[in-house]
């Protein structure tokens, strides 16, 4: 009898650490190496609407210059220097702001990095890139990339789903 219960029980542990389900949703990371490919970002005929949604959780407002860079996984970058606007209180605690970009036509968007310099600090919930139909590439799906941390300074801190494709120049 105690044989057969402690078998139950390796069972049992083995499919807990085994059988359960995992998060598809990954986390941000910082990516050192990466580097922008800012040779065609006018000469793009594509439009995209980016919602970026700050946290409730970040500082009431940024005067921080947030950069952002995203693409697919055939080498098609869009890259926006700079999309914060002093000026404008753009990224204010609990709001959500609306940009729309030109740049190079892209398929399926599968990564997302921001970059921030400066010392007020920003906490995003979220990013949503939708890319608008041209005349040669179809519409994609609108695509969100979770953050809810606070973005470090002077590095690219995002997600990169492009499965085993191409990855974003370095």
């Amino acid at each position: 009898m105690i044989m057969r219960l402690s078998f139950v029980l390796c069972l049992s542990l083995l499919c807990v650490a085994f059988c359960a389900p995992r998060s598809i949703i990954s986390r941000p990371h910082a990516l050192r190496s990466f580097q922008v490919n800012d040779n065609n970002r006018n000469e793009g005929t594509c439009t995209y609407t980016l919602s970026v949604r700050t946290s409730c959780l970040s500082t009431s407002y940024t005067r921080d210059q947030i950069s952002l860079a995203f693409g697919d996984a055939y080498g098609n970058q869009v890259y926006a220097p700079r999309l914060d606007n002093p000026s404008s209180r753009a990224f204010e605690r609990c709001s959500t702001d609306t940009f729309q970009i030109n740049g190079p036509c892209a398929y399926q968007i599968c990564y997302l990095y921001l970059f921030r310099n400066g010392h007020d600090g920003w906490r995003p919930k979220r990013v949503t890139v939708q890319a608008h139909a041209s005349s040669y590439y179809a519409q994609s799906q609108p695509v969100t990339f979770y953050y809810g941390t606070f973005i470090p300074r002077g590095v690219w801190f995002g997600f990169n789903h492009c499965a085993a494709h191409y990855v974003a120049p370095s």
